[in-house]
């Protein structure tokens, strides 16, 4: 049992328990970070694997949200919330791969400005096509069922150990499950051929090509299933809010993402969630304690203040700089740095005197 395997265990031990001592504040504060891990390592299987920029990851996390809430509400399909949540997936992988080829061909910042317009076609969809998404008020958005347990507050009611479990508590197991499945299956694409084939590709596109990496095709397949992973996330970003606006979906929220794995470490999963819960959680930490601290105002305090949104932002563009500066490989790299694995390996570095050859 190294380190390795022994630390994640005891994340989700201890995510576990979080439901029987956090209030419900803090709960949603945690689920929306799940969400966003969720998409965060997505992104980084492509922008950081890959070596593929790309700022229309807020387009898909609404394919995904208002997928589900199409599938499975009213108006609607109107299909089993599970169905529902595999079509939203799927859809959004779908378009993924509408937009594939263009993924295949484009790199870089020509890469980034094309995804940029998918950002600017989707908030006109989302406004105009009122029938699906409900316009500028957005819609609602069913609540998740799988096999007759409802994921409410009330039916049916559920207490384990004295603690109800409402809305919250129940997707919030939801949500670990998630998580957990989004962590595994990245961890294992990473360790197989297909991730050395993109870590090949972000390298040297010219040497992966000599070693017989099909370079278009890889950056379509990582182009699809980061959106998919997108998808995923937003169909739980629906499922926490109970509703789905179009103003969520902006180009901030993609530039939000990059923040996300940029901080976490580019290329690493642990690095990417890790990074999603800084970006994601900070925002609603101070909004939480807005009254409290000092130069900051609540939400929709009047004038010039500055508010928690605007704060935390901030607070995480100042860490992307000094992550830049100081440790561009983020935290994650700080985690794996020499010094920190010879603090866990309990290997003393040797000293000037000792890395000397020995005098006649």
């Amino acid at each position: 049992m190294t380190p390795a395997r022994v630390l994640p265990l005891a994340a989700v031990l201890l995510l576990c328990l979080f439901p029987f001592y956090l209030d419900a504040a803090w709960l949603q504060i945690g689920l929306f970070a799940m969400a966003a891990a969720i998409g965060a390592i997505g992104l980084n299987l492509l922008t950081g694997s890959t070596g593929q920029l790309s700022l229309g990851h807020a387009f898909f996390l609404a394919v995904g949200a208002y997928g589900y809430a199409w599938f499975g509400g009213d108006p609607g399909l109107g299909l089993p919330p599970l169905l529902a949540l595999l079509l939203a997936v799927a859809l959004t992988g779908f378009a993924g791969g509408l937009f594939s080829p263009i993924a295949g061909r484009l790199r870089g910042m020509y890469l980034g400005v094309a995804t940029l317009a998918l950002v600017f076609l989707g908030h006109h969809v989302m406004l105009n096509a009122e029938p699906v998404t409900g316009g500028f008020n957005g819609r609602s958005v069913p609540a998740m069922e799988i096999f007759g347990f409802s994921f409410t507050g009330s039916d049916p009611y559920l207490a384990v150990l004295g603690v109800p479990f409402g809305a919250t508590e129940r997707l919030w197991y939801l949500a670990l499950v998630l998580l957990a499945f989004a962590w595994w299956t990245a961890h294992n694409l990473l360790r197989g051929r297909s991730g050395r084939a993109l870590t090949a590709v972000r390298d040297s596109e010219v040497a992966a090509a000599v070693l017989g990496v099909p370079v278009a095709r890889y950056r379509s397949g990582a182009f699809i299933v980061s959106s998919m992973y997108a998808g995923l996330a937003g169909a739980l970003i629906a499922l926490i809010s109970q509703t789905v606006v179009p103003d969520y979906f902006s180009l901030a929220l993609s530039i939000d993402y990059l923040a996300m794995i940029v901080i976490g470490g580019l290329g690493s999963v642990g690095g990417a969630a890790v990074g999603a819960l800084f970006v994601s959680a900070l925002p609603l930490v101070i909004a939480r304690y807005a009254d409290q601290l000092p130069l900051i105002e609540g939400p929709g305090a009047p004038g010039n203040a500055v508010g928690p949104a605007d704060a935390a932002r901030y607070l995480y563009g100042a860490a992307i700089v000094l992550i830049l500066l100081r440790a561009p490989g983020g935290l994650s790299g700080l985690l794996h740095s020499g010094k920190l694995r010879r603090f866990r390996t309990g290997v003393r570095p040797r000293t000037t005197n000792e890395t000397q050859e020995p005098t006649s």
